[in-house]
């Protein structure tokens, strides 16, 4: 018997009825020639129940005869391990993949307990992210690396689309660190939840390390910011470019900082004007499946106006009634027709009114507890963050303004006069 090689391979000619040709170093390891003239690599061996099997190691031409022979070597090892490496192989098909997982998840009553805009955005980071780049992979041969890999597509917008949505939609689908992080995020929480269910034997994710939040940077840095804005909808309303329950529910979002899902699909029946509060059940925002508590947001009066001339409807009607369909209004497509017109920073979303209330908050020196209250957080680390933030901006906002006095100061010692340089506007 010879050594299996690319020689010993081109020569063996085929013949009227199959044949073997069994390597002489790696027992089991062999051959098979078929007379169509197709080779396949193979290993055979017992298994410690004394069964003989038969496994195909791949074709020629797919393989090397060398990495053939890695292969057996492999499986080899296995069988002197006790195992059995075809019906390792036939668990393997039978293994649940990603996707497997993520559809399941999708059908199951803890997605659909979670708020409405919160499962529209998982369900677009699952499809366009996550079930591309590692679908097909088999959860329990997930690596480490797979996931880095997958980071880093997201990250670097390789998953990046423009798909169309019915007649008139688009979704542009951008990628970016923060669709990475977060779709990261999701696929942990996701595999958290199969373990429990039993779906998996354990979270390959677990121990996945993304980025941490910060605070955005991206702000309303001042009154007149704000200014522009509400001036801006008052003029699209009035010219009928926008829908008015469209401008007031940005209105209201600016006023409260309340998320845009959370003012989209807001009813009836959480609204109280008497008292000027909304109450939204753990269903309708963002961390209600998590605290299993309704999230209490106080109105200041100009936001109780604003909801108050809402036509009036059913507890199950939504406030800002939606243009057509039975869904929530849609906030996003207009905005940034406003935030250009407003001349607002280019990179400023609704969730950036959010941030602007939390911001300007912590800078007339609201302590974290009060922050975390007025915009529903879960944990205090979250709020902490504003008021770290509030701490830096003033410490630079204190050295603009001792600039002059410095200057004055090295005069009055005679050094030469320093240029006085004014910092860059915007959030700090």
């Amino acid at each position: 018997m010879p050594k299996i090689s690319k020689r010993v391979v081109d020569a063996a000619a085929p013949t009227d009825r199959r044949f073997y040709v069994w390597d002489d170093q790696i027992k089991g390891f062999g051959l098979l020639v078929l007379p169509t003239g197709v080779k396949s690599y193979i290993f055979q061996y017992r298994t410690p129940e004394a069964r003989e099997r038969r496994a195909t190691i791949g074709k020629h031409g797919s393989l090397t005869a060398e990495e053939a022979r890695d292969k057996a070597d492999e499986m080899r090892g296995a069988v002197k391990a006790g195992r059995d490496p075809l019906d390792e192989k036939q668990q393997r098909r039978k293994a649940a993949t990603v996707n497997d997982v993520l559809d399941i998840y999708l059908e199951s009553e803890a997605f659909k307990a979670k708020a409405v805009g919160t499962r529209a955005t998982d369900k677009g980071r699952i499809n366009r992210h996550l079930k591309p780049l590692l679908g097909k992979l088999h959860v329990d041969a997930l690596r480490p690396g797979d996931l880095s890999k997958a980071y880093a597509s997201i990250r670097d917008g390789k998953t990046a689309i423009r798909e169309k949505m019915g007649k008139r939609g688009l979704a542009r689908v951008r990628g970016g660190e923060g669709a990475a992080r977060k779709s990261l995020r999701l696929l942990r929480s996701t595999f958290a939840w199969a373990v429990t269910e039993k779906l998996i034997g354990s979270n390959p994710a677990k121990d996945f390390k993304t980025s941490v939040d910060g605070v955005r940077e991206v702000i309303l840095d001042d009154a007149a910011a704000y200014g522009r804005l509400f001036k801006t909808l008052d003029v699209m309303d009035a010219e009928k470019r926008v829908r008015q329950p469209v401008a007031d529910a940005i209105r209201v979002i600016a006023l409260t900082g309340a998320r845009r899902g959370e003012v989209a699909g807001l009813k009836w029946t959480h609204v109280n004007l008497k008292t000027g509060m909304l109450t939204l059940p753990p269903a309708s925002h963002k961390t209600g499946g998590k605290t299993g508590k309704p999230r209490i947001i106080g109105l200041p009066t100009a936001a109780q106006a604003l909801i108050a001339r809402q036509p009036a409807g059913d507890p199950d009607d939504f406030v800002f009634s939606p243009a057509k369909g039975e869904g929530p209004v849609v906030l996003s497509k207009i905005w940034n027709k406003v935030r250009v017109e407003a001349k607002l920073p280019d990179r400023i979303g609704l969730h950036g009114l959010r941030h602007s209330l939390a911001s300007h908050m912590a800078m007339a020196g609201a302590q974290a507890s009060e922050i975390m209250t007025a915009l529903g957080h879960r944990d205090l680390a979250t709020s902490q963050k504003y008021v770290h933030w509030a701490e830096d901006a003033r410490q630079a906002i204190a050295e603009k303004g001792a600039s002059v006095a410095l200057a004055g100061l090295a005069s009055s010692k005679g050094e030469p006069k320093a240029d006085v340089v004014p910092l860059k506007g915007g959030a700090l």
